[in-house]
C-alpha cells in the first residue's frame, strides 16, 4: 500500500514538475519576445536617425561626435542582446540575429575607424551598407513577435 502511494505521489510530482517546466519555457519565450521587441525599437531608431547624421558628418565635427556616440551605443546594444539568456524555443532565431548583429557591428566598426578629424570619408558611405543587417534583423524579430503572439494566444499568457 505504501509503495503504491509513493509511486502515485512520484508520478503526480513528475507530471506537476513537467508542467512547471513547460510553463517556465513559455514564460522564458515570452520574456525573450519582449527583449527582442525592445531591441527592435532600438534598431528602428538607429535606422531612422543614423543616415541623416552620416550625411552631416561629411563636413561637421559636432555631427561626427554625435555619430560616434550613436554607433558606439548601438555596438553596446548589440553586445547586450547577443549575450541574452535564450530559451531553447527561440535559440535558432537568436543565432540568426547574432549573425546579423555581427555583420552590423562590422559595418559600425568601418564607420568608427573611418571618422578622422571629425570627417567621414565619402567612399565609406558609398562602399558600405550600414543598414542592410538592420533590415535582416528586423525581419527575424518580426518572426519572433509572431511566435510570441501565437504563444500568448495558445496559453493566454
Amino acid at each position: 500500500m505504501m509503495k503504491r502511494w509513493l509511486t502515485l505521489l512520484s508520478a503526480s510530482l513528475f507530471v506537476l514538475l513537467g508542467g512547471c517546466s513547460y510553463l517556465n519555457t513559455t514564460s522564458a519565450t515570452l520574456d525573450y519576445v519582449k527583449e527582442a521587441t525592445n531591441y527592435f525599437s532600438t534598431l528602428e531608431t538607429f535606422a531612422a536617425e543614423t543616415p541623416p547624421l552620416i550625411q552631416q558628418v561629411l563636413d561637421n565635427q559636432p555631427a561626427a561626435d554625435e555619430l560616434k556616440a550613436k554607433l558606439q551605443q548601438m555596438k553596446n546594444d548589440i553586445q547586450s542582446f547577443n549575450t541574452l539568456e535564450v530559451p531553447e524555443t527561440v535559440n535558432a532565431f537568436h543565432q540568426e540575429i547574432i549573425v546579423q548583429n555581427n555583420a552590423l557591428a562590422e559595418q559600425i566598426d568601418l564607420y568608427l575607424n573611418d571618422i578622422n578629424d571629425g570627417k567621414l570619408n565619402p567612399s565609406t558611405i558609398e562602399n558600405t551598407n550600414l543598414l542592410q543587417p538592420v533590415q535582416e534583423i528586423t525581419s527575424i524579430i518580426k518572426q519572433i513577435q509572431k511566435l510570441g503572439a501565437q504563444v500568448n494566444e495558445t496559453f493566454g499568457a
